[in-house]
This record gives C-alpha cells, structure tokens and sequence, in this order.
C-alpha cells in the first residue's frame, strides 16, 4: 500500500443536452453569466448550489466543473437541466458524463532539490522564476504533476479514478530511481 493519499480537487466533464441553447436568451434570464460571444463561443454559468460552473455551447455541448465527485457533478448538471427546463428549454434529463480531467493533490515522503531533478528527469518544465513547481509528464499515463520541494503534488489529466494511484506509484519510483 502506498504511503501518500491524493485528495481530489475538481473534475471537468463533458457532456450534451441534446438540444440547441439559445445562449443570448439564456445570458439575458439567468443570473452569474458571462457571455461575449465576440470573445468566447460559449456561455459561461456559475451556479450557486452546488457551487460549479458550466460552459454552454450553442450546440447543446457542455463542459461542467467543480465537484470532486462524479455525485457532485451529477448534482451540479441536475440543478442547470432543472433551471434550464424552467426557462422552456427542453433538455435531456440524464445527460451522459464523459470525466475529461481529473485534478487531485497530496503528497509524497519526499524533500526534493528540484533543481536536481530538473537534471535527471525527462518531460520535465522548471522555471522557478516564473512557478515554485517542477512539472513532470508522465505521457504513458497521460498524468501531469507539478511537484513542489516539499514532497507536495498535485496530479492533473487523468480521466479515471482508478488510474490515479498507479500514476502517483509511477512517479515515486523514478523518483526513487533518480535520487539514489
């Protein structure tokens, strides 16, 4: 068993209502919108509770964030599908939730040089100017983590939960590896 936990922080799911959206009626009746479609294709909806926000595209696509669970997630979509249902706006009810990232953070029994590390891992971004944080790929698991001197990490761009623990085992080995 590993000794570090990931604590999930946001996912981002995709989804369709399966009708089109008239956007400019909607940035005009709903409230916490932002909508420049000179700007941004899409409709921009924060909704209060649950506390997410939604990207509504014309087409009916959706982008859906901030839950940290896909129950989260569910009940985020079911509160805009209901507002949207008030506004006359048939919808699909039980839209299909396709997970596009999942961002988790922890930590790892480490305290890194980074600017060692900078030197001894491939797929590796450090520019302490500019971020305290190295990032480091992992492209066969299309895991991204930014890892601080501390032993803290944050992993993004895993689609599956199940994934995340190989990913973060992947991890400690090369780093294991390298700092021997």
């Amino acid at each position: 068993m590993a000794k570090y936990s990931l604590i999930i922080q946001n996912m981002v799911i995709s989804s369709s209502l399966d009708a089109e959206l008239p956007l400019s009626r909607l940035a005009s009746s709903l409230p916490n919108v932002e909508y420049n479609p000179d700007q941004f294709p899409g409709l921009i909806y924060k909704l209060k509770d649950p506390k997410r926000t939604a990207l509504l595209f014309n087409s009916g696509k959706i982008v859906f964030a901030g839950g940290k669970n896909e129950t989260q997630i569910r009940d985020g979509l079911d509160t805009l599908v209901k507002t949207l249902k008030k506004l006359g706006i048939q919808v699909n009810e039980k839209p299909e939730i396709h997970v596009q990232n999942i961002v988790a953070s922890g930590s790892i029994p480490f305290k890194l040089n980074l600017n060692t590390l900078v030197l001894k891992l491939e797929n590796v971004e450090y520019e302490p100017e500019q971020f305290p944080g190295l990032v480091y790929k992992l492209p066969e698991r299309n895991a991204t983590f930014l890892i601080f001197s501390n032993g803290k990490i944050v992993c993004t761009g895993l689609k599956q939960l199940n994934d995340m623990e190989p990913a973060v085992d992947d991890l400690v080995k090369r780093l294991n590896k390298v700092l021997k």
